[in-house]
């Protein structure tokens, strides 16, 4: 049993909450769909359905398309509107990012974060983070801006590769802003990354290929029994 630490789950779509929502070690959720690319937002019935199934914590995806993390400002808007819709049907939080030549989006972030807030919910700068010049700066921005949470996994592949830096980050932000690890965190290397690291909370979709009846193959089938079992 993992005790001590907090558990968010990452999941793809409604069944993956069902999934994600049987098991009492998990705290919070990440609604999302396309996993395969990373995360983009989900649908609103879907955060309907899922709030309707679960007590847990949800906090929705707000990213409209996969690749880079630049938006014009249609997408923004898309995005601001998005995240509005969700908070006014329960969402617990919103997961976005946006990125200025590298840099946070600024003013962007600024007008999410205070929306989020509004609501009296969470405001989480998603990994765009990774993506930045210098992560120390990303960082003390993001905290002036208010935000209440970062996911990264340090700059790095996966979070045992960047378990360093995210110790690094978390020491920086003295509490001032919550650093979540995510992605790439496993079976086999969960334990180093949490004690190599020294957070109390992580971020993982545990996710595995599901055969459809279909000739196409599904990504949003969960394996999280085997690494909770570990503990």
């Amino acid at each position: 049993m993992i005790k001590g630490y907090t558990l968010e789950i990452c999941t793809g779509c409604l069944e993956d909450v069902i999934t994600a929502s049987s098991f009492p070690e998990t705290d919070r959720i990440e609604l999302n769909c396309a996993l395969s690319e990373g995360g983009l937002t989900p649908s609103l019935a879907t955060l309907r359905m899922a709030r309707e199934i679960t007590q847990i914590p949800i906090l929705c995806m707000v990213r409209p398309r996969g690749a880079g993390f630049h938006y014009t400002a249609k997408e923004k808007e898309l995005m601001r509107k998005d995240a509005e819709l969700f908070l006014s049907e329960g969402a617990d939080g919103i997961v976005f990012g946006s990125l200025q030549e590298n840099r946070i989006d600024e003013a962007f972030t600024e007008q999410m974060v205070q929306l989020i807030h509004s609501y009296g919910k969470t405001a989480v700068f998603h990994k765009a983070f990774d993506e930045t010049e210098d992560f120390s700066e990303a960082m003390e921005t993001l905290i002036g801006l208010g935000c209440d949470r970062i996911l990264t996994s340090g700059g790095q592949p996966d979070c045992f590769a960047g378990r360093k830096i995210i110790r690094e980050l978390i020491e920086k932000a003295a509490g001032r802003i919550e650093i979540l690890p995510g992605g790439g965190i496993t079976e086999q290397n969960i334990r180093q990354i949490l004690q190599a690291s020294g957070t109390r909370q992580f971020h993982m979709s545990a996710k595995a290929l599901r055969k459809d009846i279909s000739p196409y193959y599904a990504v949003d089938a969960f394996t999280i029994q085997c690494i909770l079992d570990t503990f």
